[in-house]
């Protein structure tokens, strides 16, 4: 895909693989997110930091991410450098296994260990989005692991399991060339076809998407006791896959919930109770049967969480049973215009949302579609929404306590209903 844009002589290249923690296989959990980080170390004709240098020499930067469902490869960079960026990228994604070696396979894996110890282990909250995943989605769902995956996992991989996973994943038929910038199109296709067009294909086939799993019929309770700056709240839903409308209906009732300075939560819990220090919602679009929903309090010091989390299951019930205001609706809409309209002013991001449209959702016109859509959606429907998958019957909840609090009304114990129960601070 090509999106002319010549206000600055400048262009985002983005490969978009569809390969993210979902399509891993038990005990092999991670490998996607480590080939984020294999990808920079050398292929066949480029050296072990060449990549990122000869990129940068000529004004340009690269970067990639991984998540559940994909990982992506961006280069932004000079229009006068799309050789070079296509040339690189032909190389690392037909021509990697040369390079990838047991030293640079050791080597990586280190990092990537030394990130999780930095990023999830040794920080506050740390293991929160794990500890969500286990709650919404059963035992052997692909969403159940997050993308970083399981260290014993990574760490028992040899280096057959890593050029096995390469040469499944990564080909044509798994990667989507998106080009956003100051480019003619024709030309585009023609420097793809020439850098890109002799890959040879050998992935497999992608797995099929799972039905929409429904709402969680057993929802989690759980208290972590941790050494964390303040109490906090952790409420987590299963959501619909993105690619279903409810999904549309959910962010907007989590916007009436909390995601707006006008939303109920902040106008209770941060104005008026002053219970709350800082209040949070998001929603993880996902593929693959369903998606995840978050909402996050900070409880205020010397306040009781029970409390807060009592106000939040009226709120929740509250948006089920009468729906969002007009006032909450219109700002859910004119935040999602403002972003969406910033997010595509931007290459990089811009690329990013064309890859994920087309893929994802099997519709690259939907970044163009998109905002009617929001604008259509009514009060009836967040209404329906919020009652079906943000009730507090289906919402699994994870509590962290500060070391040496006292129980302020919240069992230090962690209960479920319908799993088995865990003591406090172990988890499942």
């Amino acid at each position: 895909m090509v999106s002319p844009d010549r206000s600055v002589p400048a262009l985002s290249l983005n490969l978009w693989v569809d390969v993210g923690s979902r399509h891993e296989r038990p005990g092999r959990t991670g490998l996607a997110h480590l080939f984020e980080h294999l990808m920079f170390q050398g292929s066949e004709l480029v050296g072990e930091g060449e990549h990122m240098s000869l990129l940068m020499a000529h004004g340009g930067r690269s970067n990639a991410t991984t998540s559940f469902d994909r990982t992506t490869y961006v280069e932004s960079v000079p229009s006068g450098v799309l050789n070079l960026a296509l040339w690189l990228e032909a190389d690392r994604h037909g021509h990697l296994l040369p390079a990838l070696t047991q030293t640079t396979l050791d080597n990586q894996r280190d990092v990537v260990v030394e990130e999780k110890r930095q990023r999830y282990d040794t920080v506050p909250y740390g293991q929160a989005l794990a500890h969500a995943c286990q709650a919404v989605f059963p035992a052997g769902h692909p969403y159940h692991h997050t993308t970083i995956g399981e260290m014993d996992d990574l760490l028992s991989a040899d280096l057959s399991d890593v050029h096995a996973f390469y040469r499944a994943h990564y080909g044509p038929r798994t990667t989507t060339l998106t080009v956003v910038g100051d480019v003619d199109p024709a030309q585009v296709v023609d420097r793809a076809q020439h850098f890109l067009g002799h890959l040879v294909d050998g992935t497999e086939d992608r797995p099929p998407r799972r039905p929409t799993l429904g709402p969680s019929s057993d929802p989690v309770v759980r208290d972590l006791v941790e050494d964390v700056p303040s109490d906090r709240l952790y409420l987590t839903f299963r959501l619909p896959p993105v690619t279903d409308p409810q999904f549309l209906h959910c962010t907007m009732a989590l916007d009436a919930l909390a995601s707006l300075d006008v939303s109920r939560l902040h106008r209770r819990l941060l104005r008026r109770e002053e219970s709350a220090s800082g209040v949070h919602a998001s929603a993880l679009g996902l593929v693959d049967g369903a998606s995840l929903g978050l909402l996050v309090l900070d409880v205020a010091d010397g306040t009781d969480p029970g409390e807060v989390e009592a106000a939040v299951h009226e709120e929740l019930a509250s948006l089920g049973e009468a729906g969002p205001g007009e006032t909450e609706l219109e700002a859910s809409r004119a935040d999602t215009e403002r972003s969406w309209l910033e997010a595509l002013s931007s290459h990089d991001e811009r690329a990013e949302l064309l890859s994920r449209a087309a893929v994802s959702l099997g519709d690259a016109g939907q970044v163009n579609t998109y905002l009617d859509d929001v604008m259509a959606v009514g009060p009836d429907e967040v209404r329906q929404a919020a009652a079906t998958w943000l009730s507090p019957e289906v919402m699994s909840t994870l509590r962290y306590r500060r070391a040496g609090a006292g129980s302020g009304g919240v069992p230090r114990t962690a209960t479920a209903q319908g799993a088995a129960a865990h003591p406090a601070g172990e988890l499942p």
